[in-house]
């Protein structure tokens, strides 16, 4: 018995190193597989033995049941806002007061403002014990659960302190972008930016919900219990990522107000390269004994002062508005704009969700409207500019009929968006099929939307096993298909054929079911047949897996149709087993790339950024996405930015894509 408790020990402290590179130094040092494994001998283990389940364990990061609610939290110290600058002039008025506090010699240290909710993490021996969102500042409310879903933050500290430190959760651009794609498809609400969809997912009284959205974490300041040897802010950010905390790295130490001014242009013009959202950059006096010194203010404290970025916001003229039915049926209303730059890039369109955001802003056509992006992301209409209507413009209303199949548009209870419910629908077909061919599904390389719509226009397909069946005979006499594109496409396709479970499943556009969902299944069950046929009860046995996604799944494969489907692809000879990430053994000897840790930056134009990191793991590489001392390569592709200027800095090795190209070759 001894044995056995030793090794489940063993397991979670393994374990938690795993996480702790993967997360917080983004540095993995084995692969996902591996990590797979040991969990589920700890899963097992812990099973067998439930009464050695402790709060530290990685099993313990989602809880299984809802929570009734949150219970208050008074903090043991305010968590005060900080006072704004607008401007240089701001920024130099509160360098005046800082100094004639308390003297000239004042250094500041800089750092990046995430745009996400303040959060207290209390630790009691290194054991994580208490998180709370910031409230009114004074009180806030107990989110542990939702927080250890966030798997930057550790459940135990490399050092057994009592402390509690204080940071930003948010939503990354990624999966902010992908949160919003998956709730239209749905019909659900969009969250109008990274923090707004950050503050409702740790808000969720199901912490499955909250994993399921891909939060993160940066701490980047000491509450009680810190150490008494750190004497400046700048020593208690070391001090915190030496103890196995996530803070950010791109912050600086400034010794003048125009080193300050210099470290917010970079980052004026470097913010779109960043993966995360910020909203401006925060100053704080470095020392500590001058922080005391300094005070506070009844709201905040005297010593920082938060430099917010000037929000773009542009106008131009709503020329039209488009109808687009989606895969699952959802018709989208979509702004036609007059072009306009904004936030570096030329924006045409937007989306309009549905008819009760149109209807509550009383947007029509021909309205001078105000644009911006979302989060800097997505283009939105932010308003109207009603004053310039001239009387000419057009009211709009949703059709009551399909624009694509003419069939009556429905509002399901609970849901914003009309929806077409007929499943022959030419467009949810054309849609679905373009999914299931696109780089995060099938990645069939050149089945592009203009031949999947060729092919569906020309009757040659009607669903994806059709994709499976098309000869040269068909693809030759498309426009624009010369022989070596025709080989190159039927080369393509039947090469998907061999692909891993987990792309068929996102290809298929399950309900719910995403990118992360299909591969936590596909490796769980390990092969179609076993998804089919799971009970409700067993698909909410897996980790991250909720009732709203179970019952999709249930009802998906219990049609006939599907399983139809199912079967003419398995005759095709599609693939339907889990096979994993694998590296490939007979290339790995000769590898450039093994046991190296590699970085991507900037835009490549050969590959995808997935198919270079797949690419590179398979010759036993590993990519991460920060540059730091262990970083051993640097690939750089156009408009590459921080990332290589940092890796120049380090003398880390600095390949083109060309380079990058020909190893892989």
């Amino acid at each position: 018995m001894d044995n056995v408790n030793e090794r489940l020990e063993a397991l979670k402290k393994t374990l938690n190193q795993y996480a702790y590179e993967y997360y917080v130094l983004d540095q993995p040092s084995v692969p996902d597989s591996e990590y797979d494994r040991l969990l589920n001998e700890l899963i097992q283990l812990e099973s067998e033995h439930p009464e050695w389940i402790t709060p530290d364990s990685p099993t313990q990061r989602v809880g299984g049941e809802p929570l009734k609610g949150f219970s208050k939290v008074v903090h043991r110290s305010p968590m005060l806002s900080l006072g704004n600058a607008f401007n240089e002039q701001d920024l130099r008025e509160f360098d005046r007061r800082v100094r004639q506090a308390v003297g000239e010699r004042v250094a500041y240290v800089c750092e990046l403002k995430i745009d996400g909710l303040a959060v207290s993490l209390t630790y009691e021996n290194g054991q994580f014990v208490l998180g709370a969102t910031r409230g009114d500042g004074t009180t806030g409310e107990d989110i542990t659960t939702n927080l250890k879903t966030i798997r930057s933050i550790p459940l135990v500290l490399k050092e057994p302190v009592s402390v509690e430190v204080r940071g930003e959760a948010y939503m990354p651009k990624r999966s902010f972008v992908s949160l919003n794609e998956q709730r239209e498809e749905n019909g659900e609400a969009l969250f109008a930016n990274p923090r707004n969809a950050a503050a409702g997912s740790l808000r969720q009284l199901d912490p499955r919900i909250t994993a399921s959205r891909n939060l993160d974490i940066f701490l980047y300041a000491l509450g009680e219990g810190y150490p008494q040897h750190i004497e400046a802010h700048s020593e208690g950010l070391k001090w915190m990522q030496s103890i196995g905390l996530r803070t950010n790295p791109e912050w600086e130490r400034c010794e003048s107000v125009e080193e300050v001014m210099a470290f917010i242009e970079k980052w004026t013009v470097g913010r779109p390269n960043l993966p995360y959202e910020i909203d401006g950059i925060v100053i704080k006096v470095d020392d500590l004994h001058q922080q005391q010194e300094l005070g506070f203010t009844a709201k905040s404290p005297r010593w920082a002062i938060a430099y917010k970025f000037p929000a773009e916001e542009v106008v131009t003229v709503l020329e039209d508005i488009e109808l687009n039915v989606g895969r699952t049926g959802v018709v989208t209303p979509t702004a036609v704009l007059t072009p306009v730059q904004v936030a570096g890039t030329t924006v045409k369109r937007a989306s309009l969700h549905n008819e009760d955001l149109i209807r509550e802003k009383d947007i029509r056509i021909g309205d001078s409207v105000v644009i911006k992006k979302a989060g800097d992301i997505i283009p939105e209409v932010v308003n109207v500019l009603t004053d310039r209507r001239t009387g000419n413009e057009a009211p709009f209303s949703m059709p009551e009929t399909c624009p694509e199949c003419g069939s009556k548009l429905v509002r399901i209870e609970g849901e914003v968006a009309l929806r077409c419910l007929n499943p022959k629908c030419p467009a949810q077909i054309r849609e679905g099929l373009i999914h299931f061919v696109s780089r995060n599904a099938m990645n069939i390389d050149g089945l592009g939307e203009k031949v999947i719509t060729a092919l569906f226009e020309n009757n040659l397909i009607e669903d994806v096993a059709d994709l499976y069946k098309l000869t040269f005979d068909q693809l030759i006499q498309l426009e624009r298909m010369g022989e070596k594109s025709v080989n190159n496409l039927l080369e393509a396709i039947q090469a998907s054929k061999e692909n891993s479970l987990e792309r068929l499943l996102v290809g298929l556009g399950i309900r719910f079911v995403g990118e992360k969902a299909a591969r936590t299944l596909a490796a769980h069950f390990g092969s179609m047949d076993a998804l089919a046929e799971a009970s409700e009860e067993a698909l909410l046995e897996v980790e991250e897996i909720g009732e709203k996604m179970a019952d999709s799944l249930v009802t998906y494969f219990k049609s006939d149709e599907v399983q139809d489907l199912l079967g003419e692809l398995k005759e095709l000879g599609v693939n339907m087993v889990y096979k994993g990430q694998a590296v490939d053994a007979t290339l790995i000897e000769d590898s450039p790339f093994l046991n190296k840790t590699v970085v991507l930056t900037g835009k490549l134009e050969q590959l995808s950024r997935k198919e270079a990191e797949e690419a590179i793991g398979r010759l036993g590489g590993k990519v991460t996405s920060s540059v730091s001392k262990k970083t051993d390569l640097v690939i750089a592709g156009e408009e590459a930015g921080s990332k290589l200027t940092k890796a120049e800095s380090l003398g880390i090795e600095i390949w083109t894509e060309a380079q990058l190209m020909e190893a892989l070759m």
